[in-house]
């Protein structure tokens, strides 16, 4: 069998140079998601999000370039079905809370970014990383303002957990710690459980039974804990069900 060389370099180079720029567009996109992601440690950092955002684009660009804007159409639904797969695998449920949520949202945004630089729509992959970014760093601050706040609505049950991250050489010691000091605050525990953190670490995550909780009070407990040189770290927070 022969192959004729000349047709082997005969590349469609404005298809190509299409697909060099739209596919940068991706890269960039995503690349700068990520970086938010990776600087907050989420599941899905830098490179899951820039991946995410280029492979949508190569796949969207290259049914535009084999058969036309209907092509593309029905693979971007495809993207959009496979992403949710993938967004699935970042969502964990750890007691009350459910973490992985934001995260899977975002990995959609980076696909939706990717699929839009695909499309040559290199303006829309712009806007959709900028409100992508936007929705996870200027609207934290309304997010964390909100659950702080004290909620009056009866029918909205709220529960309240201090989590803490320390040694595992520590444990016994800081969950008698951590069980002394909210019975002294009058916060009884309703559940305590204690998971792998890391090789060295555990994290335990007391369940308060009180309906009324301070935040200051629970502010004053997280940081008088984490000033101990055992435990690295401590915070709090709140999960609401109707």
């Amino acid at each position: 069998m022969h192959y004729n060389l000349h047709n082997l370099f005969d590349l469609d180079w404005f298809g190509l140079l299409h697909s060099l720029v739209c596919l940068t567009m991706a890269f960039i996109c995503g690349t700068v998601i990520g970086l938010e992601r990776q600087y907050r440690q989420r599941t899905a950092g830098l490179r899951t999000n820039a991946l995410v955002a280029v492979s949508a684009a190569a796949f969207v660009n290259m049914a535009l370039q084999l058969d036309g804007s209907g092509s593309a159409s029905r693979v971007v639904a495809y993207v959009v079905s496979g992403v949710g797969f993938l967004g699935a695998g970042t969502i964990m449920k750890e007691g009350l809370n459910v973490r992985g949520l934001n995260t899977a949202a975002t990995l959609w945004g980076s696909a939706a970014t990717g699929a839009c630089a695909g499309a040559g729509m290199l303006g829309q992959a712009i806007l959709t990383a900028v409100f992508v970014l936007a929705v996870n760093t200027l609207l934290r601050p309304v997010v964390n303002s909100i659950n702080r706040r004290p909620l009056d609505d009866d029918s909205s049950e709220v529960t309240y957990q201090l989590c803490v991250i320390a040694s595992r050489d520590e444990q016994k010691r800081v969950l008698a710690q951590v069980s002394g000091m909210l019975e002294q605050a009058n916060y009884p525990v309703g559940d305590l459980d204690v998971e792998a953190f890391s090789d060295n670490e555990v994290e335990m995550t007391a369940t308060l039974l009180a309906t009324s909780v301070d935040s200051d009070e629970l502010d004053r407990i997280a940081a008088e804990l984490a000033g101990n040189p055992y435990i690295h770290q401590a915070y709090w927070n709140t999960s609401t069900s109707e």
